[in-house]
């Protein structure tokens, strides 16, 4: 248990509530969680299927109905076809990197994983006995993977490879040209690809890749997707696995072991999600491409702070090296004395030394209030 790690976001979120309890009114900027409310028509169909009895155990892997919406879904959006039988849903995404790690990862395996990256691809590669090997993300070359490098860090106990595009904390897309040649290195080395594409909606320019979508990578690599993001479905814990022939089994397993299934009713209203209007999506991406602008400028008046536009996602992530201040210093001043809860940039590995990450999952009037508050702080010290 002392090497598991934790997700800093909900530490904040508990200090900064903490705070809100003795009186203090706090802006948050900490938590990675869209402020809009589930689109009407999936909590009707929730509310409806809680009604029609869907309030019982449900096959492991998923409801029959549920993985077909799924599949569907993912083969209009990818341009391939893909089988209900290569889909498990989950009760949120984190079960995928769990099971992904467990079914696969032994002791003394290494994976590469992005850093600054979701802290729990770290937490989640020492927990099953792997030895994680950090894929460092720089600013000077957009935070996205620098695939020689990549490359120079294979060896012979190299299992899998994770990728997450749009990125979690940086907000960066891996061009097309760098995931043929990280699809490229997977297929020499005979390795599994973990593409965590949970922000596949959130982006501000273009459209979304999967590496799936590369020749001879659909056989080795494990989608993590889901609803939290895109429909705003956080709370509902809903998300699924795009797999290979050969871990539908493992992964089904690990389900019934750890979890049995994912709740009935909440799979039913995620068929809503999927076939119902994608307007909500739209309008929501279209709003957050507003505050990114919003956020960036401001962030970019401040003496000391540096912050590049990302292009995708919905969070920041400055330099703040010209504060003088470490990453954790930044974050304890503006929670303690601008009110403003933010996460510092080692919560997502070391290489986020130096910088914040910040959502801008808020509204335009409490961000503009943010960025006042944080300037006002530091003219102070």
């Amino acid at each position: 248990m002392s090497i598991l790690g934790t997700e800093t976001a909900f530490e904040t979120l508990a200090k900064a509530r903490a705070l809100e309890a003795q009186g203090r009114t706090i802006i948050h900027l900490e938590i990675g969680e869209p402020d809009f409310d589930t689109p009407e028509h999936i909590r009707e169909a929730g509310k409806k299927a809680i009604d029609d009895g869907f309030t019982h155990y449900g096959p492991s892997p998923g409801l029959p109905q549920a993985r077909k919406s799924v599949a569907d879904f993912v083969s209009k959006r990818m341009g391939y076809d893909v089988s209900p039988d290569n889909i498990v849903v989950s009760p949120g995404g984190k079960p995928i990197m769990f099971y992904t790690m467990l079914a696969l990862v032994e002791e003394g395996d290494e994976v590469i994983y992005p850093n600054p990256g979701f802290p729990i691809y770290e937490s989640m590669i020492n927990f099953s006995g792997g030895t994680p090997v950090p894929l460092p993300l720089d600013e000077e070359s957009g935070f996205t993977a620098d695939v020689d490098y990549l490359e120079s860090k294979i060896t012979k106990r190299t299992k899998l490879i994770v990728v997450n595009s749009p990125n979690n904390p940086c907000g960066s897309v891996i061009p097309h040209s760098d995931l043929e040649r990280i699809a490229e290195l997977a297929i020499k080395h005979d390795l599994i690809v973990l593409s965590d594409e949970i922000y596949h909606d959130f982006y501000f320019d273009g459209e979304h890749t999967s590496i799936t979508q590369i020749p001879g990578m659909r056989e080795r690599t494990i989608i993590l997707d889901g609803f939290s993001k895109s429909y705003a479905m956080t709370g509902w814990r809903l998300g699924w696995a795009v797999l290979p022939d050969a871990l539908v089994e493992p992964f089904s397993r690990l389900t019934t072991n750890s979890v049995s299934a994912s709740t009935t009713f909440t799979q039913i209203a995620g068929i809503a999600a999927l076939e119902g209007s994608q307007q909500p999506v739209i309008d929501m991406v279209r709003e957050f491409k507003k505050r990114r602008k919003v956020i960036v400028d401001g962030l970019n008046s401040i003496d000391g702070i540096d912050c590049r536009t990302p292009d995708g996602a919905f969070y920041v992530f400055p330099n703040i090296r010209g504060t003088g201040m470490t990453s954790q210093e930044f974050a304890e001043a503006c929670m303690y004395d601008a009110n403003v809860a933010l996460l510092a940039g080692t919560a997502f590995g070391e290489f986020g030394e130096g910088y914040a990450r910040l959502s801008f999952a808020n509204s335009e009037e409490n961000l503009l209030k943010g960025i006042s508050q944080i300037k006002e702080m530091l003219a102070a010290r």
